[in-house]
């Protein structure tokens, strides 16, 4: 079993991706994922600390509150900006770049996951420059997937 995310080539320098192949129903992995309680459970950039605010599961439109820490602590407010049950979701918060999950099923128990730190959408992309968020994330990405895959086929994700 392959426990390593594979790291996508988007063409793009604002955007860094990568993806995993996770042994578990796509509906499955998708309940976790829209569901903000879940986020500090599989996220591998260290920053999540929990939900302050918001709904139990999101859907277009949602807004929900994270409690945050980058060296301080900090609460970001995001907005659930793409939606497809099941298979795509994306949010974002002030400055309007997103994080957005992408599922296919390979079968009833396989699920290919895509993560996506995507800039482009930034207001001003080249700005994220400044704090590394694009090589930060490309490295964040794929330890988040490997961290959802371990919460979903093992129930935990690694500490």
């Amino acid at each position: 079993m392959d426990n390593r995310a594979e790291i996508l080539a988007t063409g793009s320098r604002w955007v860094r991706s990568a993806r995993i192949t996770i042994n578990a129903p796509a509906g499955q992995i998708f309940d976790v994922v829209a569901d903000p309680a879940q986020h500090r459970r599989f996220d591998g950039s260290g920053m999540v600390e929990g939900v302050v605010s918001g709904p139990a599961r999101l859907e277009l439109g949602s807004r929900f509150g994270m409690g945050m820490r980058y060296k301080l602590p900090y609460r970001t407010s995001n907005e659930v900006v793409e939606f497809e049950e099941g298979r795509r979701i994306a949010w974002c918060h002030f400055n309007h770049h997103r994080w957005r999950y992408e599922l296919e099923p390979v079968d009833a128990q396989t699920t290919v996951v895509t993560e996506t730190f995507d800039g482009s959408t930034a207001r001003f992309p080249p700005a994220l420059l400044l704090i590394n968020a694009y090589e930060g994330n490309q490295v964040a990405v794929a330890k988040t997937l490997v961290r959802l895959k371990s919460l979903m086929e093992d129930g935990a994700a690694v500490r």
